[in-house]
């Protein structure tokens, strides 16, 4: 078994061109950091999902602060003709959702974290549906990575990316696209404090529902100065995204 990851050439490419092609779309705002402790992993980087874009946006920002991370994607990216080839060059892990293979996705990772990767992964498991954009309650799939890995997590806040390119992306993405070259949109990613997640009490599963409130909080402490002038609706609102209000988390400044 190998012992340390080395990120293919393609994907050491593809992170640096990262950075020009986000620029196309928007301007973006790196803040935060990871502990140079930390660096040499395992390390998971748990991110809230705001837009399609936010493969590039992340990217282009984990390029920014010095990160090769390995992405967990949906398994209909890797069956795209050529993206799929591409994912699966590059060391990105599949998840298949609602699929008798998605439980294979938690090994695979654990197994990258155990080569010392990083992996960026959305604990919500789609773009947030959350009528205010605050991150939804979270899957207890990153909580379960990180106690069979004993890998940090680090809460990742991204803000604005739901201004380049809209929940309904690749439809009409064209247009999307040149508003976006027009407007470049302000976007900031910011890397949080490690998550604390000692002490945790109870049967496994409940120890992992309590570790993901705790990663889901600490994705939004990240992201409350990001947005500190819109802490309730956005400014920006993307008409095309549906709301759900199934997996709303509560917050004490939540309106009504």
């Amino acid at each position: 078994m190998e012992t340390s990851w080395r990120a293919p050439r393609l994907w050491r490419a593809l992170l640096w061109v990262s950075r020009p092609l986000a620029a196309l779309v928007c301007r973006l705002r790196v803040s935060g950091g990871v502990p140079p402790g930390l660096r040499g992993g395992p390390l998971i980087l748990a991110a809230n999902h705001v837009s399609p874009v936010d493969p590039v946006v992340l990217t282009a920002a984990c390029r920014v602060a010095g990160l090769t991370p390995r992405i967990m994607a949906t398994g209909g990216i890797f069956r795209a003709p050529v993206v799929g080839a591409v994912m699966r060059r590059c060391g990105h892990i599949r998840v298949d959702r609602r699929t008798a293979q998605v439980a294979q996705a938690l090994p695979d990772a654990a197994q990258a974290l155990a080569a010392n990767s990083t992996v960026l992964v959305y604990p919500e498991g789609r773009i947030g549906l959350d009528p205010w954009m605050w991150p939804e309650r979270g899957k207890t799939g990153v909580a379960r990575m990180a106690a069979m890995s004993g890998a940090p997590v680090v809460p990742v806040a991204q803000w604005g990316a739901h201004a380049v390119l809209p929940y309904t992306s690749p439809k009409q993405i064209v247009g999307s696209v040149l508003r976006a070259m027009l407007r470049r949109p302000v976007v900031w990613v910011r890397f949080g404090e490690p998550v604390d997640l000692s002490g945790l009490t109870g049967s496994p599963g409940a120890q992992a529902m309590r570790a993901t409130d705790r990663i889901m909080e600490g994705i939004t402490v990240t992201l409350a100065p990001l947005r500190s002038g819109e802490p309730q609706m956005p400014r920006f609102v993307d008409p095309t995204r549906p709301v759900d209000l199934s997996r709303v988390r509560r917050r004490a400044d939540r309106p009504g």
